[in-house]
């Protein structure tokens, strides 16, 4: 299905702006999308899609959840900021029902994923000066290959994509990288005193949903625990219901609470530090946090951490209703659930075309790995080509380190729908073959 050449003059012309004025530093898919609601987005022209990337798993809820917008449109009509200069109202009950939530002691708001991330990269550099006893300046973090934890020029210090460093240096110093799902490899790194963190994805998002080991989280909490290094989970992507777990890091550290919330049990290891951003609020508004226990979260005083919007009114009440929204509607059962149905349906798509390699995942947070071709046209058969012809057919995605293609839909996806995208799947499959 094609756009008429009316049509992609309206699409033409937004993207041209944006090409115009914006700087270069995205690669969109073209498509430009003016509404969403729930599972779906319109562009320009009024086509619909299946939005099948979640704005990287921001919209969990859907989009524009209406008990969202409520919200948004009644705390707008009250109070938006106040800073951290003075008390507020709502930030109280938000801390309380995060750190009840995901069972932690304290938590610190601050507003983008990467703001969270430096945020506990702060907190185990002094953690490691103050309760560890390393030497000043010398604190290591240790991370992964393939990391995708942001774009600040700390974070991309320790990223391995090249496209991410090149031209950026100096880089910050105090990381080393280690491969993902090396347990051996952690356990030589943990040797170094000066190492006062772990910072890991329970599965890599950018680099194409790369699941490690069912036991890799709980035995690398368990090296960390024994020698006295924080664990750190980044669960910005992964977290929040989206793949079947409240947190991606209960899959396989002997958690599976069955209602999909997180049931605290005892004697179950969970990470000393968690990072939560993206569908915290829904989509509606950028708010992260930072959890830990006590004895970590109280190296900040006054003065030594903050943001002006970080634990602002609007995007309190907003995480608060999210994670309403994630229990009252089931969300992670619902991910949980389809998740093995989608698999199950693109691994009969890996058994019929060659080009189609693998599936993996975990909830609703999948990739389909296919194999790049030229066409007997001369044609290019890549990710991106395959994507667009997902595009033409209703459905959005986008690849990622090439060849891989994430899906990963509203977890508000009802069985009928999610059937319906897999049958747009293959029949794009089936055209691209």
């Amino acid at each position: 299905m094609q756009h008429t050449s009316t049509a992609q003059s309206k699409s033409q012309k937004a993207i041209a702006l944006e090409e115009r004025y914006g700087a270069h530093n995205y690669h969109p898919l073209p498509v430009v999308l003016d509404l969403g609601l729930g599972v779906f987005v319109w562009d320009v022209e009024g086509k619909r899609y299946y939005d099948f990337l979640s704005a990287y798993s921001a919209v969990n809820q859907g989009h524009c959840h209406p008990r969202l917008v409520k919200v948004m449109q009644e705390q707008a009509t009250r109070m938006t900021l106040t800073s951290r200069a003075f008390y507020n109202s709502v930030l109280g009950e938000y801390e309380r029902t995060v750190c009840e939530t995901f069972g932690y002691d304290k938590m610190l708001p601050m507003n983008t994923g990467a703001e969270a991330v430096e945020t506990a990269i702060k907190m185990a550099r002094k953690w490691g000066y103050e309760k560890k006893g390393i030497p000043a300046g010398q604190a290591k973090v240790i991370v992964c290959e393939g990391n995708f934890h942001g774009r600040t020029i700390t974070i991309v210090s320790m990223s391995t994509d090249p496209d991410s460093q090149g031209g950026f240096g100096p880089f910050t110093p105090g990381f080393e990288v280690i491969p993902y799902d090396d347990l051996p490899a952690l356990e030589k790194a943990l040797e170094d005193p000066n190492v006062c963190a772990f910072l890991v994805e329970p599965i890599q998002g950018e680099k194409g949903v790369y699941v490690p080991a069912d036991d890799y989280i709980t035995r690398a909490i368990a090296v960390c625990k024994a020698r006295n290094v924080l664990f750190i989970a980044d669960e910005i992507q992964t977290g929040i219901a989206r793949t079947g777990r409240l947190l991606a890091s209960c899959h396989n550290n002997g958690c599976s609470c069955p209602t999909g919330q997180c049931e605290q049990r005892a004697g179950v290891s969970r990470p000393d530090v968690v990072i939560l951003a993206k569908a915290l609020s829904g989509g509606m508004y950028p708010v992260s946090a930072v959890l830990a226990s006590d004895a970590v979260m109280e190296v900040f005083t006054p003065g030594t951490h903050g943001s002006t919007y970080g634990g602002n009114p609007m995007g309190a009440q907003l995480a608060m209703e999210a994670l309403a929204i994630v229990k009252d509607e089931g969300l992670t059962e619902n991910a949980e659930r389809l998740g093995h149905l989608f698999r199950a349906e693109m691994q009969k798509l890996v058994d019929e075309f060659a080009y189609v390699k693998l599936v993996r995942g975990k909830g609703l947070l999948n990739a389909v790995v296919i194999e790049s071709r030229t066409a007997v046209d001369g044609s290019p058969r890549t990710a991106w080509e395959l994507c667009l012809l997902l595009r033409d057919n209703g459905l959005l995605a986008k690849p990622t380190h090439g060849d891989i293609i994430r899906f990963a839909p509203p977890l508000v996806i009802t069985e009928e729908q999610l059937m319906e995208c897999c049958r747009i799947i293959a029949l794009s499959v089936r055209q691209f073959a």
